[in-house]
């Protein structure tokens, strides 16, 4: 299990959750942030840091934002718009730096 960011950061991006994660796991796309769930280490520092409550225990997401877990998959393990290797596990989110793009539900997902 991991912690997974929903729906309420999209288009939000605070950034406040960056700032409190001790393994810098926390990703930027265009839209949202993503937790990359393979480093994740469940210390749940990130959740209170939130201040649109976007983030929860995976088990805890509400009733249709299941989806975000998916696509937090997703964003590491199938290859983004305009690369060609999924971006894994690269070991820190800071050395990658914003990514400026989503998986394609978020890319979509309704304003």
């Amino acid at each position: 299990m991991t912690f997974v960011i929903g729906a309420a950061c999209v288009d939000v991006l605070d950034r406040a959750c960056i700032e409190e994660c001790p393994i810098d796991c926390i990703f930027i796309g265009d839209r949202m942030a993503y937790i990359q769930p393979d480093e994740c280490i469940d210390c749940g520092g990130c959740e209170p840091a939130c201040p649109v409550e976007a983030i929860y225990y995976e088990d805890d997401l509400p009733p249709g934002q299941e989806q975000f877990a998916t696509e937090a998959v997703r964003f590491f393990h199938e290859p983004l718009p305009g690369r060609v290797e999924p971006l894994g596990r690269p070991g820190g989110a800071h050395s990658v730096g914003v990514l400026g793009v989503d998986t394609s539900c978020v890319r979509d997902f309704p304003v």
